[in-house]
């Protein structure tokens, strides 16, 4: 159930009325919402084309914003949400003038299409695990993208046509971008034409390179990493996506590599020191 709340003063004083929610569907002539402490989960199409919100009040007990929650709600600008564990399908589609929320460490998905067109221009994703698709297509003002270490998937078009991108940090991982099965494609972050930096999230990366065994090794190895960002550039924008994913693959090739070529030097090195001493005891 929802409830209206005038804040101090009424409505004599000329002050915005305060919208208390409790859930269900909100009157579509709200402007100034709070979000009563009860309420754990913004339900699907609670604020759905709320054009004249413009303020909303939460607290760190939210745990979901649901399908379709703040649809084309165009006066928002500004929402923190550093509880949610996870935000539904078109949930902020259409606020195309939201340009911030406040995502927490608690945030593992974010559903197809929830920002779709929107004003974000930053996102520091520190605990996601899965970016569905469309989620952030067409967001013109994102300029970056920080993204969790804990990343599994991001799905197709999720970034794709955020044409003012310019960086993304990335973990290293095989098929973090899926494919089309029909057209065998990617293109996560197609389009994104100022994109230019890709770097790496955790430090995995980092100290494998510096545990190597030859120096020659971990200068190829720093080589390739920062490879991409000479590479993507020069890029189609078609194809961006195909050249983050290739390089990705051969980092990893080439890590693995390098790795045996370590353990087998380990190896022989172990082997000799254990002839040395039985020769020495035999001496």
């Amino acid at each position: 159930m929802a409830d209206h709340a005038d804040n101090e003063g009424g409505g004599g004083g000329g002050r915005d009325i305060i919208f208390v929610y409790r859930g269900g569907r909100a009157p579509r002539n709200v402007t100034h919402v709070r979000i009563d402490k009860s309420v754990e989960v913004i339900v699907d199409h609670a604020f759905d084309g709320c054009e004249h919100l413009v303020q909303v009040d939460t607290h760190d007990r939210i745990r979901k914003v649901g399908m379709r929650a703040f649809y084309y709600c165009r006066s928002l600008k500004s929402i923190d949400l550093r509880s949610a564990v996870e935000i539904g399908e078109e949930a902020f589609e259409g606020c195309e003038n939201l340009t911030d929320v406040k995502f927490g460490d608690k945030l593992e998905t974010i559903g197809k299409w929830a920002f779709y067109r929107s004003s974000l221009q930053r996102l520091n994703l520190t605990s996601i695990i899965t970016v569905k698709a469309g989620a952030f297509q067409s967001c013109k003002a994102l300029t970056s993208i920080e993204l969790s270490e804990r990343l599994e998937t991001i799905e197709r078009w999720a970034f794709l046509d955020c044409d003012r991108l310019r960086r993304i940090a990335i973990p290293l991982k095989r098929d973090v971008f899926t494919i089309d099965p029909e057209l065998q494609e990617y293109d996560q972050f197609d389009y994104c034409d100022l994109l230019t930096t890709v770097d790496l999230v955790g430090g995995a990366h980092n100290k494998t390179i510096a545990s190597l065994h030859m120096e020659s090794w971990r200068i190829e190895m720093n080589a390739e990493i920062n490879r991409i960002n000479q590479v993507l550039p020069n890029t189609p924008a078609e194809v961006q996506t195909v050249a983050i994913q290739q390089w990705m693959d051969s980092v990893i090739d080439k890590m693995d590599h390098f790795k045996a070529e370590h353990h087998t030097c380990v190896k022989e090195a172990v082997t000799l020191l254990e002839l040395a001493h039985w020769k020495a005891k035999i001496a």
